[in-house]
């Protein structure tokens, strides 16, 4: 036998359907809780809210970082891809836009909870804000690429530009501000005359 034809070393066999739902329920609820009660919320209050045991969350995120790091992951996942799917389903390229930017600029809003614990003096923090650059900027560049292609919007932005000032926009931490108004305000602005 030839060392390519020897199997992985370390290969995990794929996990089991309701091993794969139950992970995304947790993700789910602890996502939930962490916007409602921050990240030190409970694991028991989780494993409630998700409907399994304590011990479902410990065989899938063994510590409370992998947890935080995971629920971050899965919610830019969530965000990335319903870019594509706002463009197949939306009346034009600029109303997807602007529905993803709505989305995207919820995600920021309750990412508020988790900012304290992403920024910890943790290692594995640090490749979080990568993994969302490399997963939304091409999303976002998309989006703007079929406006700009369909005649809807001038073409002087660029999708990185765009977020970051989303995501300025969505900064403000009094409770009668509402960030959502000002980036749909910042979409129709990109409108081509």
């Amino acid at each position: 036998m030839t060392e390519s034809d020897s199997p992985p070393k370390h290969a995990s066999p794929p996990k089991r359907a309701d091993a794969r739902r139950n992970e995304q329920t947790v993700l789910d609820a602890a996502a939930a809780l962490f916007v409602q009660s921050g990240v030190e919320v409970p694991v028991r209050d989780i494993a409630a809210r998700a409907g399994v045991g304590t011990g479902t969350i410990y065989r899938h995120f063994p510590t409370r970082a992998d947890l935080i790091i995971a629920v971050y992951r899965h919610q830019v996942d969530g965000c990335a891809q319903a870019g594509p799917d706002l463009l197949s389903t939306s009346a034009s390229p600029h109303a997807a836009l602007d529905q993803w930017m709505q989305l995207f600029a919820d995600f920021l809003t309750t990412k508020h909870g988790l900012a304290a614990a992403l920024q910890a003096d943790n290692a594995s923090f640090s490749a979080l804000h990568t993994y969302f650059l490399d997963r939304l900027v091409p999303v976002c560049a998309a989006l703007l690429d079929a406006a700009v292609a369909a005649g809807e919007i001038k073409q002087d932005v660029d999708a990185y530009t765009l977020m970051r000032g989303v995501g300025n926009l969505c900064i403000g931490t009094d409770s009668h501000y509402n960030g959502r108004i000002l980036v749909r305000l910042l979409i129709a602005g990109l409108r081509s005359p």
